[in-house]
């Protein structure tokens, strides 16, 4: 469980004067690692709810904008110095605390997203009001004065509501002093921008895709999946049932306490989006039979559950939760439930974690209930055919690390999805820099390509939340042709070569028959959900040589067989006979001696 805990370690700044280098105080490590978060199995405490202005708070803990500024400070737009209105101090990757607090983390990660999104118009109003120029503000402390002149103008500049808990960072009050002094010059410079851009609301200035994005975030639906080796869907839907939820035909139906069952799959319900905290109080996500996830995580191991044979093992590569991991585990070793006592293993590549990351992925995946997960520590470009442990692997999932362009709430999806937090920069923004697509394509390239080098895999499924055809169907493509001039140039016995097969979930809008069926699942980011791209790459059934009897018996006598087969039946055929005669009783046997003899004797008359 997770209890509320403050950040460990204090967040120090230099606050002595805008020449001093920024963050000295701070730790100098180069990697950028998301603060820790609880084991992804564990279930938050009531941790109180860090609601938004609309929702009746004001403002923050101290600790949240703290937090919150080192991340923008990770990944703000760094302009060049030409074009550089504000200076946030020297750039480096800082590295973050551990939060013990899921919701503090995820609070202090969508402020950091909101200020990104807006920097432009931010620095336009601390510029525009005079406030970066005339208040002594050291260059590192300007990215929590970003955050927190973020959420002040979200808050209309009403002043915060003090904290009941939580320590106090004089830090943030020193910043929220000097914002407090400045707010009527800061409300009128943005009144300035908004006219001088002719906005309604500040969001009106971002990106088409942004504001779509935005709008959808707010209501997409809670999905959840029924964990099977702890209850079943009938004992969840029970439960529901006698706790006031009551089950509706579909998604658009979904209004108060109701839920559906989702059209893709049968193991997922679906809630509206403000019944998490009601679903809290039926225990059956404290107890872990019913599992909030999102739906796009979810598509990819039922269709590695639909091609697994009875006698098979799945490997996992890429970027996903213990969360992700759990409901494969789950729904493969429910197939084999009944069948035998050996579950499949679900093997898990996870060189990319470290060894704290990995016990915790395996703590969560246990806590879960499931027993027949293990991790592979080496990358996956190593493997080979050889290696003892992949010798029953038949089904790959890959789910690569990808743009998450296709996801509407992107920090609630990367922080529960082992994401990349390097991408909310470009998120922040409506779309991802051609650099950054160019490197995460390439990858992608390289575990597809390495996938399908193995000959007892049957079946590879490739999954991203993406929508850019560079990740889905242009990497699809590629590592087809690849793999098959790589058969054809080999000097090796030929291998069967992998094709499209097609997806194993059907619109329920389609009227397609199964000959007419898309080889790419396509899930449009829509009001219902985020959107994401899967392709199943199954191995090519063996082909069927079809001869010609007489072909047969032309290339068996031009090799001598028959030759062979005609003496070796002759020696055999006077050899038997002999014994027969010898050895056998009277019936049968008797009688073809008798026609032997006959047939002698008519010879000899």
């Amino acid at each position: 469980m997770v209890r509320n805990k403050h950040i460990g370690g204090r967040l120090n700044r230099s606050s002595t004067g805008k020449n001093q280098k920024a963050g000295s105080q701070l730790s100098s490590s180069k990697d950028l690692t998301p603060p820790d978060k609880p084991a992804e199995g564990d279930i938050p405490a009531n941790s109180p709810k860090f609601q938004t202005t609309s929702e009746g708070q004001l403002g923050f803990p101290d600790r949240v904008y703290l937090l919150a500024s080192f991340i923008f400070q990770n990944h703000h737009l760094e302009k060049p110095p030409a074009q550089r209105l504000v200076s946030y101090g020297k750039r480096r990757a800082l590295s973050l605390p551990r939060v013990k607090d899921e919701e503090m983390q995820r609070t202090a990660y969508e402020l950091a997203f909101n200020t990104l999104k807006y920097q432009e118009l931010l620095e336009d109003i601390m510029i525009d009001s005079c406030f970066y120029l005339t208040q002594p503000m050291p260059d590192d402390l300007m990215c929590l004065v970003a955050v927190m002149l973020y959420d002040f103008q979200d808050r209309k500049f009403l002043p915060r509501e003090r904290q009941r808990d939580g320590e106090i960072e004089q830090e943030v009050r020193d910043v929220e002093k000097y914002l407090l002094r400045f707010k009527t010059k800061l409300a009128a410079s943005l009144a300035r921008c908004r006219i001088k851009h002719d906005l309604l609301s500040i969001e009106c200035i971002l990106p088409e895709s942004l504001k779509t994005k935005q709008e959808r975030s707010s209501s997409l639906p809670l999905y959840a999946w029924v964990n099977t080796l702890e209850s079943s869907l009938d004992e969840v839907q029970s439960v529901l049932k006698s706790a006031g939820f009551s089950q509706v035909k579909s998604i658009g139906q979904l209004e108060g306490e109701t839920f559906c069952q989702d059209p893709h799959c049968g193991d997922i319900l679906v809630f509206p989006a403000q019944l998490k905290a009601q679903l809290y109080t039926t225990k059956l996500l404290s107890n872990h039979k019913l599992i909030i996830q999102d739906k796009s995580c979810s598509l990819g191991p039922q269709a590695v559950c639909s091609l697994l044979p009875e006698e098979g093992d799945v490997l996992m590569l890429g970027c996903f939760s213990a969360l992700t991991v759990s409901h494969t585990a789950c729904l493969v070793a429910e197939k084999r439930k009944g069948v035998g006592s050996n579950q499949p293993t679900v093997y898990v590549c996870v060189s990319d974690r470290t060894d704290a990351q990995r016990e915790e992925l395996q703590q969560a995946v246990t806590a879960m209930g499931c027993r027949n997960v293990k991790l592979i520590p080496e990358v996956f470009q190593s493997l080979d055919n050889d290696d003892k442990r992949l010798q029953k692997v038949r089904v790959i999932l890959l789910n690569p690390k990808c743009s998450v362009s296709a996801v509407s709430n992107p920090v609630d999806f990367i922080l529960q999805e082992n994401g990349d937090t390097e991408l909310l920069q470009d998120l922040s923004q409506g779309s991802i820099a051609p650099s950054r697509l160019q490197a995460l394509v390439a990858q992608q390239r390289k575990d597809i390509d390495h996938a399908l080098k193995f000959p007892r895999v049957l079946s590879v499924v490739y999954s991203t939340c993406s929508s850019y055809q560079e990740e889905n169907e242009e990497v699809v493509s590629r590592a087809l042709e690849h793999a098959k001039a790589r058969s054809e140039q080999e000097g090796e016995p030929k291998q069967a070569n992998f094709r499209l097969s097609p997806s194993p979930f059907s619109s329920p809008d389609d009227a397609a028959g199964p000959e007419e069926t898309e080889p790419f699942f396509t899930l449009e980011p829509s009001e219902q959900s985020n959107g994401c791209f899967l392709a199943v790459l199954s191995k090519e059934p063996e082909p069927v040589v079809k001869e010609a009897p007489r072909d047969v018996l032309v290339r068996a006598n031009a090799k001598g067989i028959l030759e062979r087969i005609g003496t070796k039946k002759e020696h055999h055929g006077h050899t038997n006979r002999m014994k027969k005669t010898s050895h056998v009783p009277n019936s049968q046997p008797q009688f073809s001696a008798v026609k032997n003899g006959e047939t002698k004797g008519s010879k000899q008359h």
